[in-house]
């Protein structure tokens, strides 16, 4: 892939972290929450699922009219030569070649661990996919934020969501990709309110607006896309996605694969008037590329912190073992 980050010692950072990311998961350690990483934060309906998948290029996530997302799914992209597969951390020494597949077994996981299956669960489910489509990436999505339990969900289920997003947010080290559908009023939006009540000044958050094609005739988004609405030091970037509106008829492109749809987004922006000259920070594309190279640039950032984290950690934990050894 291009755009990523051209030191090869660069480009070696995020797949570093993955690898810590999946020690510590296999140890069943709380560490993991304090690593570098993005964090995917939303309404159900602002269509985070699609905007990963648009990112990897395949249907892979579970769907369905009510809450998908029950459990925090860390999401870890290696750009491979080789054909492309996935591999969870519970199943190891399983290469999934099928995205069908993938997406079953996230659904069993799931189901595995949430009881009843209506309600959501902070044990995260860790994914590692393999592709040529890639770039280096590690995205953690969540439970979408919900207002008022639907029929059958637990009455607290509200705030259990909001607990698990705040857990995950309130760590430094971790960026907020806060996806806010542009046919609502961005100051109320759901994700970009819970973003700020833990990055009050926006210098952690990057903005996603989706469902640009879905505004109306004489409305855009092109104020908030330039960061005059609402101020994030990381800034806004617009995306169309698959399933959304494209024309008064409501016709949808969820029939078309995604490398079409990637094209109509880009045609969608050259062609409006509002986006038109903007379009090169537009885009499932530059989405993915920005991503990387900021998550690149905010690991480096944060090395020696979390260097000196782990250094602590070995020494508490060598000194533990030193007093079991003298006590037994």
């Amino acid at each position: 892939m291009t755009n990523q980050p051209g030191n090869p010692n660069m480009r070696m950072l995020i797949p570093m972290i993955n690898e810590l990311q999946r020690i510590f998961t296999l140890v069943n350690t709380r560490l993991s929450l304090t690593l570098p990483q993005i964090v995917v934060v939303g309404s159900q309906s602002a269509g985070k699922s699609s905007v990963l998948e648009n990112i990897v290029g395949r249907d892979f996530l579970p769907r369905g009219g009510s809450m998908v997302t029950k459990r925090p799914l860390v999401l870890q992209l290696v750009t491979s030569h080789e054909p492309e597969y996935g591999v969870f951390t519970h199943k190891p020494h399983q290469r999934f070649t099928n995205y069908a597949d993938i997406r079953q077994e996230i659904e069993n996981d799931t189901k595995a661990v949430v009881r009843d299956n209506i309600g959501v669960s902070n044990m995260p489910i860790n994914l590692t996919i393999y592709s040529p489509h890639v770039v280096n990436l590690t995205l953690v999505d969540l439970p979408g934020i919900v207002k008022v339990p639907s029929q059958g969900q637990p009455f607290d289920i509200c705030k259990k969501i909001d607990d698990i997003i705040l857990e995950y947010i309130s760590h430094e080290n971790c960026l907020i990709l806060a996806v806010t559908p542009a046919n609502i009023d961005i100051v109320t939006s759901d994700a970009l309110v819970m973003a700020r009540s833990k990055d009050p000044m926006g210098k952690r958050t990057i903005g996603v607006l989706t469902k640009l094609d879905m505004m109306g005739r004489g409305h855009n988004a092109r104020d908030v896309l330039l960061n005059k609405v609402v101020v994030l030091e990381r800034g806004f970037i617009g995306v169309v996605l698959r399933g959304q509106r494209v024309d008064e008829h409501g016709r949808t492109m969820r029939e078309l694969d995604i490398p079409a749809a990637l094209e109509f987004e880009r045609q969608f922006f050259l062609n409006d008037p509002a986006y038109h000259d903007i379009t090169d920070r537009l885009g499932v594309p530059y989405l993915q590329c920005t991503l990387s190279i900021q998550l690149t640039e905010h690991i480096l950032k944060c090395l020696p912190d979390l260097k000196r984290e782990l250094q602590e950690r070995h020494r508490n934990l060598a000194k533990e073992v030193s007093e079991y050894s003298k006590s037994a």
